[in-house]
């Protein structure tokens, strides 16, 4: 059950990213807004936080890896990374249930975000 260092390392950054209540709301916001993604300041209306604060967390969680950001028009479009959410998943679960057959499927994700660029 050797892990690499570079998968251990990425899990724990995104472990960390996620261990702080303001980044780990925004995340989620990103993640139900699917693939349409959400400005800066549509996510700081819906998690009533100020634009500088959010702007702070959303470095972490793209430093993370786990939001990316897209600019459009004079506007940027962050959204989730599934690929990268699916990854940190599937890491944590990849070896459970004492190797006995269960329901976790590391590898299924969301039918809907399949397609995601």
């Amino acid at each position: 059950m050797k892990h690499s260092t570079a998968q251990e390392s990425q899990a724990l950054r995104a472990l960390a990213a996620l261990a702080q209540v303001q980044r780990l709301r925004a995340f989620r916001e990103l993640v139900m807004a699917g693939q349409d993604g959400l400005t800066p300041g549509t996510l700081a209306e819906r998690l009533a936080v100020a634009p500088s604060a959010l702007s702070f967390h959303l470095k972490e969680l793209a430093h993370a890896d786990l939001v990316s950001a897209e600019p459009k028009g004079r506007h940027l479009i962050y959204r989730a990374r599934f690929d990268r959410m699916n990854a940190l998943l599937g890491y944590l679960t990849e070896h459970c249930c004492a190797g006995q057959p269960c329901e976790v499927h590391a590898d299924a994700g969301c039918t809907g975000c399949e397609a995601a660029p």
